[in-house]
C-alpha cells in the first residue's frame, strides 16, 4: 500500500472514493432515494431569473442554492421561491428544512422567514462566517 497526497483531484478518483462511501451510507439509511427539487423563476426569453436548487431526503428538505438576480431582490421573489420549496417539502412529508449561508449572502432573510442558527464556522475562509440554520415546517408542530 502506499499513501499519496495530491492538490489536483482526478474525476475518476473522486467518483471512486465517492462510490464506496455511497454503497457504505445506502447500507445504514432507511430514506434511499432522495429527490431533487428546483424552483425556478423565468424571464420572457426563458432564462432563469431566480431558482432555488435542493432536495428532499426522509424529514429533511436540503436547501444548496437560492439565488435572485439582482435587480429582482427585495420584490419578494426569495420569499416566493422559499415558500413553494417548504410547500413542496411538506408534500413530500419533510418535517425540516437545512441550509448553510455566508455572512456576505443572506443571515437576515432566512432569520426572518423562521429559520434558527445552528452554528457558525468563524472566520471561513478567512474572515467571514458561514451560517447553518434549520427550520420546523408547519406540520411538523401539529
Amino acid at each position: 500500500m502506499s499513501m499519496e497526497l495530491t492538490d489536483r483531484i482526478l474525476p475518476e478518483d473522486e467518483k471512486a472514493v465517492f462510490e464506496k462511501l455511497l454503497a457504505f451510507n445506502l447500507a445504514h439509511l432507511e430514506d434511499k432515494e432522495p429527490r431533487d427539487l428546483g424552483i425556478y423563476e423565468r424571464d420572457g426569453e426563458n432564462k432563469i431569473v431566480a431558482g432555488i436548487i435542493g432536495y428532499t431526503h426522509g424529514n429533511w428538505l436540503m436547501i444548496k442554492y437560492l439565488w435572485v438576480k439582482e435587480d429582482l431582490r427585495g420584490q419578494g421573489t426569495g420569499k416566493k421561491l422559499l415558500w413553494e420549496a417548504e410547500k413542496e417539502a411538506e408534500k413530500r412529508n419533510c418535517k425540516y428544512v437545512f441550509l448553510d449561508t455566508f455572512s456576505f449572502q443572506a443571515p437576515e432573510f432566512y432569520k426572518k422567514y423562521g429559520y434558527r442558527e445552528q452554528f457558525a464556522l468563524e472566520n471561513y475562509p478567512f474572515t467571514g462566517k458561514r451560517y447553518y440554520y434549520t427550520k420546523s415546517l408547519t406540520h411538523a408542530a401539529e
